[in-house]
């Protein structure tokens, strides 16, 4: 879809661009509008947006200044409130890593204090994935809060330390509570492909047409564009080089199963060999 000057979000039609999903409209619009980014924790995290003061995001980045490395993570690290620590990331290509970069980013977040202060001070860390994925295909769940807690009784070890995961492909699991908080509705908007189709997901709701209107409008600025197709370029290639390598690692699992197979079947033969030439030697002796 083309941009014009005098179009609006309003009036906007065709295919979106750059969609929410691209890291760096994600970023860019959670960067811009602290009122999105401020809904939309709100509704990750079960609270009242007026309980909300203040998101200040840590790691902000220069929008439009190009990004060298296309193996940069473009994570938004949020502390709310000055009372919590949250990291959130949009992700779109299974690198068969999650759980253990999520736990990686958290550990790093959570490791806040300096020489002398008391670890009770640390602040709670909540760490948020969007994946374009199911993360445990045999465990498909819409929106999973992880913790840590006792094996035996599941009691909760510290309510310090959390990971999120909201599978953008599983909307479909959604539960009462998360469509309570919308959280679903949120999914679907990052999940619109179209203009139109973003305008009746966002139909009366202020926070969601905030959002919407701030895609259009960085959208239209060319040299976040530029960015953003960076982005979409080095994803490209990253999904279909990762896509090659599980069917490679898949080809050798089958070919070594197949080789274990046939070993298996030959050293039966042979020990039937063995046994046939015991039993002819003894004919033999007769």
């Amino acid at each position: 879809m083309t941009l014009h000057t005098n179009l609006s979000f309003e009036t906007a039609t065709g295919i979106i661009d750059y969609p929410f999903t691209n890291d760096y409209m994600f970023l860019a619009i959670l960067q811009k509008d602290k009122q999105v980014l401020k809904a939309l924790i709100a509704a990750l995290l079960h609270l009242k947006k007026e309980s909300i003061h203040d998101v200040a995001i840590t790691n902000p980045i220069e929008l439009g200044a190009a990004i060298s490395d296309k193996d940069f993570i473009l994570d938004i690290r949020v502390n709310l409130n000055n009372e919590q620590l949250i990291d959130l990331e949009m992700q779109m290509s299974n690198e068969y890593n999650w759980s253990e970069r999520s736990i990686s980013y958290a550990a790093r977040s959570f490791d806040q204090l300096n020489s002398g202060e008391e670890y009770k001070e640390v602040l709670p860390v909540h760490s948020i994935g969007f994946l374009n994925f199911t993360l445990f295909e045999d465990q498909p769940e819409f929106f999973a809060t992880y913790e840590l807690r006792n094996k035996k009784t599941g009691h909760l070890y510290s309510s310090k330390f959390s990971i999120h995961v909201l599978d953008l492909t599983r909307i479909d699991l959604a539960t009462a509570e998360d469509q309570n908080y919308e959280i679903d509705r949120w999914a679907k908007l990052f999940k619109a492909k179209t203009w139109e189709e973003l305008r009746m997901i966002a139909k009366n709701n202020p926070d969601l047409l905030q959002a919407s209107n701030d895609l259009y409008t960085v959208n239209a600025d060319e040299i976040i564009r530029q960015q953003a197709r960076a982005r979409a370029d080095a994803e490209f290639w990253e999904r279909n080089k990762n896509a090659k390598i599980k069917q490679l690692e898949d080809t050798i699992i089958e070919q070594d199963n197949t080789i274990a197979e046939n070993q298996k079947l030959l050293a039966e033969k042979d020990a039937e060999l063995l046994r046939l030439q015991k039993e002819l030697a003894k004919l033999k002796q007769l």
